[in-house]
């Protein structure tokens, strides 16, 4: 069974699939969208594994394309919509996509000097939502550009023109896709370092389904879901277009970045009874209750949290604030979405949750070996969402992927009760006074002091040269007094931590770097210690 057939040929066609710019869009609905956009890849004559990359905001033609691409045999690349200009760029390159759909008024830009930058792009479908001005003018002056002679620059053409044009003939048509057949390419967060794309069959998006969705969610009649995390992302497909329309209820979409301001609204206006976000949304949100006051989650019956480890005191403030859970777990890009988690009414703050059926996991030392438990180790995963391996990087592939295995590259530790602790990632984790430190610990303990809003953790160095833990604080006070945070905070910690963990610099910011998924770049905090070093 492909995406089409499990999702618009297997729901109620007057159930509403999405609701949109305040606007429910049914099943029926989103089946003549999707119809649509396989007669446009006709017209283009989008061959059989080929790659046609999505530059789209959340938004009905994101999931009608996505689902037609991936149903018609050829790879969907959706394209994180945050990134630099020579990020997503660099993206395109990686793929060799030949086709892009992409937003007007990012099109003139993506496209500057397109034939040099962009070698293997042939067509750009242009999505305006004003059918009276299908291109936004500084489009429309890229088109000209290269109607003026620019031969080998991407032929531009208007969603809503294709449409027209393809009135009344055939869609490509949707077929079954074979055990081993590439329909997605997701791209990395960028947490560590260059993003990879990881490759992943229908079967995968399917197997997610079964496993986190229906074990974790499980999900009702009416239910409504809601996602700061965008589509482009595993975390964010899942959350709004696989669970919620594999399973016939309702995905709410918002084009706009999810700002506390924004997620309020929508909120409000739209009632989600069950929201996806990532630690530091949480925060946010938290932070924007107490100062507007306003925060409506009284139709939130879950809430579910991933991307990075939960503080224990930021979920534990969540239910008390608004009387939710947030489920804390694992997922990656590798695993399509989540392997662990914690479960409704079996909740344990500070921890990943419990392993899901369907998966296996283990700690492996640096020498490969198991590690007793209640000790730290290398995690490495099993099961049946795995990617087939990384685009175009064999070498990466074979360190990542062993033998049915996925190493994860995160520290772990799991109890006597079956739950799963995230100790920070292998390359975040350091030495110090010959001992291990995790940045996730030495935060959480700076996290529940009152005069701290985020925190993140990295390795320093000491003016003799030996290793550190250096402490980059945002404070939650308005006009705070550093000297005398830092101070309380060193007096704090020397309870609650031994005395090689706790930082031995504290440096204050206004704010912290995030990939788009909410990782916090540990690595660019790393280099501006050297840069001042």
């Amino acid at each position: 069974m492909n995406l089409f057939q499990a999702i618009i040929t297997e729901q109620s066609a007057a159930s509403v699939a999405v609701v949109y710019e305040n606007l429910p869009i049914t099943y029926a609905d989103l089946q003549d969208q999707t119809l649509g956009v396989a007669v446009v890849l006709n017209l283009l004559e989008v061959g059989k594994g080929e790659r046609v990359a999505l530059l789209l905001n959340d938004s009905t033609e994101f999931i009608a394309s996505f689902i037609s691409i991936c149903s018609s045999g050829a790879i969907a690349v959706p394209i994180n919509m945050g990134l630099r200009l020579e990020e997503q760029r660099a993206i395109l390159n990686d793929c060799t996509a030949r086709v892009a759909i992409v937003e007007a008024d990012l099109c003139s830009s993506l496209l500057t000097d397109a034939q040099e930058r962009l070698s293997e792009l042939k067509d750009v479908v242009v999505v305006s939502r004003d059918r009276e001005k299908a291109f936004a003018p500084e489009t429309q002056s890229v088109q000209n550009g290269r109607d003026e002679g620019h031969r080998d620059a991407p032929r531009i053409r208007a969603l809503n023109h294709l449409l027209d044009e393809g009135h009344g003939l055939p869609p490509r048509s949707f077929t079954q896709p074979e055990e081993h057949e590439a329909a997605v390419i997701l791209y990395t967060s960028g947490s560590t370092g260059e993003p990879k794309g990881a490759v992943h069959r229908q079967a995968d998006i399917f197997y997610t389904n079964e496993t986190f969705c229906r074990e974790v969610l499980g999900l009702r009649s009416g239910d409504r879901i809601f996602s700061s995390s965008r589509l482009p992302f595993a975390y964010g497909l899942g959350n709004s277009l696989s669970f919620p329309l594999l399973n016939g209820v309702t995905s709410i979409l918002c084009r706009e970045k999810p700002t506390p301001d924004v997620i309020s609204r929508m909120f409000s206006q739209c009632k989600p009874t069950i929201f996806f976000g990532v630690p530091v949304v949480y925060n946010l949100l938290l932070e924007y209750h107490r100062r507007e006051g306003n925060l409506d989650c009284s139709s939130l019956r879950l809430c579910v949290s991933a991307g990075e480890a939960l503080p224990a005191q930021l979920g534990e403030d969540w239910e008390k604030t608004f009387g939710v859970e947030v489920l804390d777990g694992i997922g990656s890009t590798e695993m399509m979405h989540m392997f662990m988690s914690n479960h409704e009414g079996d909740v344990r703050y500070g921890s990943s949750g419990k392993l899901l059926n369907g998966y296996e996991a283990r700690l492996l030392n640096q020498e490969g070996s198991p590690t007793p438990e209640g000790e730290v180790g290398n995690l490495w995963v099993k099961g049946r969402s795995a990617a087939m391996g990384y685009w175009q990087k064999p070498q990466v592939t074979a360190n990542t992927f062993v033998d049915g295995w996925v190493r994860t590259g995160d520290l772990y530790a799991r109890d006597g009760d079956g739950f799963w602790f995230h100790m920070g990632r292998s390359d975040d984790c350091f030495k110090s006074s010959g001992q291990w430190v995790s940045p996730v610990e030495v935060e959480g303990a700076l996290l529940r002091h009152e005069g701290v809003s985020r925190v993140a953790v990295v390795e320093d160095f000491d003016k003799d040269g030996l290793p550190c833990a250096c402490a980059f604080v945002i404070c939650s006070e308005e006009a705070p007094d550093f000297d005398g945070i830092e101070s309380k905070l060193r007096e704090s910690l020397k309870n609650s931590l031994p005395r090689f963990k706790q930082p031995r610099r504290y440096i204050f910011v206004d704010e912290l770097p995030y990939t788009a998924t909410g990782k916090i770049q540990r690595f660019k905090l790393r280099e501006q210690l050297r840069d001042v070093a």
